[in-house]
């Protein structure tokens, strides 16, 4: 089986990390990718598990969200903070979902993750606008585990 690392591309995870940048320039909301090989829990407590992991839920305005991948599992969840969940419809994250699962469908791992961020970035745009003051709280690098 091969290693997590042969998932994406170095050149793939740049493309991934430089959308992180391009969707975070229109929101002050937080993305961040994390991917591995499998979980043992269900895929949403898994996600939960990481995001918290990951201090992901100390953003000053609870609106980071991860994108999770179980390889091995072929699945993936959508997770966001407190502060985004407040102010969005439950099915807020389906249209992101759907553009990610789509690419993965057809093998198109990369382009997937860098059109869901994008996406995510201009969803979050429209409750979380980019403010004057505001600081990238997170790293934008890809989590592995």
């Amino acid at each position: 089986m091969p290693a997590i690392e042969d998932f994406l591309t170095q050149a793939e995870e740049q493309d991934i990390i430089e959308a992180i940048r391009s969707a975070e320039q229109h929101t002050s909301g937080e993305i961040r990718v994390h991917i591995e090989r499998h979980t043992n829990l269900s895929i949403e407590l898994r996600a939960m598990e990481l995001f918290h992991f990951l201090k992901m839920d100390n953003t000053k305005l609870q609106n980071a969200v991860l994108i999770y991948v179980a390889i091995d599992d072929k699945n993936f969840y959508i997770y966001g903070d407190k502060g985004i969940n407040d102010v969005v419809p439950i099915n807020f994250w389906n249209t992101t979902k759907d553009t990610i699962q789509n690419y993965f469908i057809k093998g198109q791992f990369k382009t997937g993750l860098v059109e869901g961020v994008l996406k995510a970035g201009k969803a979050l745009h429209k409750h979380f606008p980019k403010q004057h003051d505001d600081i990238d709280e997170l790293p934008n690098n890809i989590s592995k585990g």
